[in-house]
């Protein structure tokens, strides 16, 4: 057996994290001795205590060898990540388990997080093996100053991640794009090995286990882990909501989930609401929460002259919590009001229609393990064609939602199961569960960004739905998101080629329809552009007559464009930009549609079968990439086609249609 090369050890970290265990039913490890570090950013200048309670220490990831500070910035104060040196290793035959290396006993690549070992293999008989997915170890090592108890958290995971600490297996989850943490009692002064396995084996099985792959199998730990120290008391899921008042002041709703880890008692929680020189002090109830209990806390602040959020205008608060001396929480925040006025979508009282594209986490070479500038690319990207919003079909990156709060972009977002035009997966009470509770898992994480303003719970349905399964849990989710969020709007993405011929019982609680309109692409590609244009026409107000009470917006619409094709043919990309004009020219003539939205931004991979669809039928000379879906204005690369040109064009003149009161 070959020497395995291990890390030297790690300076001791200032700061650590863990998370719930108890949540998934961990075991949870345990230190009894030593002392519990308590670290906070929550500065006692700032918050006002309302006790003589110590005030808690600033934290500082300037001393800690392999991490950084997050590239989240909103959440619990004191949190860390863990970017590396990581060393990564794929296990093709998954017996890793037998040759110990839940203790770290393997050697492999080093690097950085967030890491997918397969993003570079996408097409071919290659990719068609990428696809398929195998087994990776991932594995770091870090040392505390405190003994105590910290949380462990990792972002996103494909598909299951199982986590083992210093040898022991401290918990297990399924499922990507959803946060998980482990409770995890830490020595100080020792280092300690974290393995994680991460087996994303199967998209055929992650289908009928509710987990549609409708894009490519990216692997592997996707998203940033990250470490926190666990005080007496934790704050977490903060939510907020604002109403505007006849006098233009905005009252704000704020909660926030408040744990108390030690005896029964009343926390104390403190609170302040900022901008510049702007304060406003939250008055939280002081009741009384009993020994390892949670209580939701609520505070309403009137703010008189509010700087309200809106494109063009995305005026963000800082919203701080504390206990002091044991936990914080921080977040940006915007005060707007969204609402539905009959088929009209408000934005602080005034109308507002969606005009972008939609987006999807894929970058070439890193797949959906994105990187802040990968982000920040993606942000750019949406601005430089004019965009005041975006879509997204699974639960976007913390991160990449505060880069569309700080931009000033809305978006209209997926949560819950992805499936097939037309298909639900999910059925039967454990997987109908499974899917109520990823739709809970983003709101707790995605609820205090203003740019979110649409929940959308299904791409895609057809007519009134499958009543195994998809209906309950729509008629379901969409009650609960309205009780718990008044602030935002609920939707769903229909399939637009099999609509429902009457709306059934299903949208009964919904704002908001989708449309998904491919007239001119994979239908009537070859006809006259007055066919196509009589075709959209009618399609959309055939639609609003089925929907006569909903806001309605084109959420997915477009074609596939590469210079394999000539320009002015299918495929080409002066057919995709004429196409693409051709229906915004006709959407701009509609009434009461509320904007539509392109598919896609950029191209992005998908299974390497994929050889563009029912579009092979009309076409059959096309020529297609396989596992590469190019219906985006930009390349994977980044080249940005013609088409983007077009959509910016339209873009402007919408918005200009807008400002000037055309349809308010």
């Amino acid at each position: 057996m070959l020497p395995v090369r291990r890390q030297p050890r790690r300076a001791l970290l200032g700061v650590a994290v863990v998370a719930a265990a108890a949540a998934v039913g961990v075991p949870v490890a345990t230190q009894a001795d030593g002392e519990t570090q308590v670290i906070t950013e929550v500065r006692p200048a700032q918050l006002v205590p309302k006790s003589k309670a110590r005030p808690a220490p600033t934290a500082s990831a300037s001393s800690l060898s392999q991490t950084a500070p997050s590239v989240i910035n909103s959440g619990p104060t004191g949190r860390v990540a863990l970017t590396g040196p990581w060393r990564v290793k794929t296990d093709r035959y998954d017996t890793g388990s037998s040759k110990g290396y839940q203790s770290g006993a393997f050697d492999g690549r080093a690097v950085t997080l967030p890491y997918s070992p397969n993003a570079r293999t996408l097409t071919g008989n290659a990719g068609v093996e990428s696809h398929r997915g195998t087994v990776a170890w991932y594995r770091t090592s870090f040392a505390v100053q405190k003994a105590g108890d910290y949380r462990l958290r990792f972002e996103s995971v494909n598909h299951r991640a199982t986590v083992y600490l210093d040898g022991r297996k401290i918990g297990t989850h399924v499922g990507e794009y959803l946060p998980f943490e482990f409770l995890v009692g830490l020595k100080a002064g020792v280092e300690h090995e974290l393995v994680v396995k991460a087996d994303w084996r199967g998209p055929l099985r992650m289908k009928r286990e509710g987990w549609h792959r409708t894009w490519f199998n990216f692997g592997g730990i996707n998203r940033e882990v990250t470490l926190r120290p666990v005080g007496d008391s934790e704050l977490t899921a903060p939510t907020i909501n604002t109403r505007l008042q006849p006098d233009g002041s905005a009252k704000v709703d704020i909660t926030v989930h408040a744990k108390n880890r030690i005896d029964s008692r009343a926390l104390g929680v403190i609170g302040v609401l900022r901008r510049g020189d702007e304060r406003y002090e939250l008055d939280f109830p002081d009741l009384v929460v009993p020994r390892r209990g949670t209580k939701i806390l609520y505070a309403q602040v009137t703010v008189p002259k509010p700087a309200l959020w809106e494109p063009g205008s995305p005026n963000l608060y800082d919203l701080e919590l504390g206990v002091p001396g044991e936990s914080g929480y921080v977040q940006k925040v915007g005060l707007r009001q969204v609402q539905r006025d009959g088929t009209k979508l408000l934005l602080n009282g005034k109308r507002v229609e969606l005009h972008g594209a939609s987006i999807h986490e894929d970058a070439k070479g890193r797949g959906d393990a994105v990187t802040g500038a990968d982000m920040d690319a993606l942000v750019e990207d949406l601005k430089s064609i004019g965009a005041n919003a975006t879509r997204a079909q699974h639960p976007l990156h913390p991160a990449l939602l505060e880069r569309l709060d700080a931009a000033g972009i809305l978006l209209w977002m997926g949560v819950g199961p992805v499936d097939a035009p037309g298909a639900w997966t999910s059925r039967g009470p454990r997987l109908l569960a499974q899917a109520k509770s990823r739709v809970r898992a983003s709101y707790f994480q995605a609820q205090p960004h203003p740019s979110l303003i649409v929940w959308n719970l299904v791409n895609e349905i057809a007519g009134n739905g499958h009543p195994a399964g998809q209906v309950p849990y729509i008629q379901s989710m969409s009650a609960e998101l309205k009780r718990r969020d008044p602030g935002r709007l609920v939707a769903l993405d229909i399939w637009g080629a099999h609509p429902p011929k009457v709306a059934g019982p299903v949208y009964r609680n919904i704002d908001a329809i989708g449309d998904t309109n491919y007239i001119g692409w994979y239908e009537l590609t070859k006809a006259p552009r007055q066919t196509v244009r009589n075709a959209i026409r009618t399609h959309i107000t055939d639609l609003q007559k089925i929907f006569p009470d909903k806001i309605m917006v084109v959420t997915e619409f477009g074609a596939e464009a590469n210079d394999l094709n000539p320009t002015n043919r299918p495929g080409g990309f002066r057919f995709q930009a004429d196409l693409l004009r051709l229906h915004l020219d006709e959407y701009a003539k509609i009434e009461d549609l509320s904007g539509a939205l392109v598919w896609n931004l950029r191209d992005f991979a998908v299974a390497p079968s994929f050889a563009g669809g029912s579009i092979r039928k009309q076409v059959p000379e096309i020529r297609i990439v396989k596992g590469i879906n190019q219906k985006g204005l930009f390349e994977y690369a980044g080249r940005r086609k013609r088409s983007a040109d077009v959509v910016q064009g339209a873009i402007t003149r919408a918005l200009a249609r807008t400002a000037a009161g055309a349809g308010g």
